[in-house]
């Protein structure tokens, strides 16, 4: 069983920033990638962010430069610092950790999301 709790959304104007935090705990596989998703109403949950357990990191056009992905593999915990928000950047954002056992199995487990709103 794993957890992944979120914190640090909220409310901003445009053209501020925050900082997500995910901390993970219990039983988590390696290799893993963390990753971040979104979610705006009516939309497709969307991914913004992947770190992998090398800190590798990968982005979509839409955030690339203005966001930034990070972990602390000590205390099994990513980051997202976001800056220059967009409006459009407004959406549930949701943490995924996925990582596969000794014997080839993968797992997906998610956080239960924290609202980033970006509006003037």
């Amino acid at each position: 069983q794993v957890q992944l709790v979120e914190s640090g959304g909220g409310s901003v104007q445009p053209g501020g920033s925050l900082r997500l935090s995910c901390a993970a705990s219990g039983r988590i596989f390696s290799p893993n990638t963390m990753n971040w998703y979104r979610q705006a109403p009516g939309k497709e949950r969307d991914l913004v962010a992947t770190i992998t357990n090398g800190d590798t990191t990968n982005y979509p056009d839409s955030v690339k430069g203005r966001f930034t992905v990070s972990r602390d593999n000590a205390k099994n915990t990513v980051y997202l610092q976001m800056n220059s928000l967009k409006p459009e950047d407004t959406a549930v954002y949701y943490c995924n950790l996925r990582h596969r056992s000794v014997f080839g199995r993968w797992y997906d487990d998610w956080g239960q999301g924290t609202q980033v709103t970006v509006s003037s």
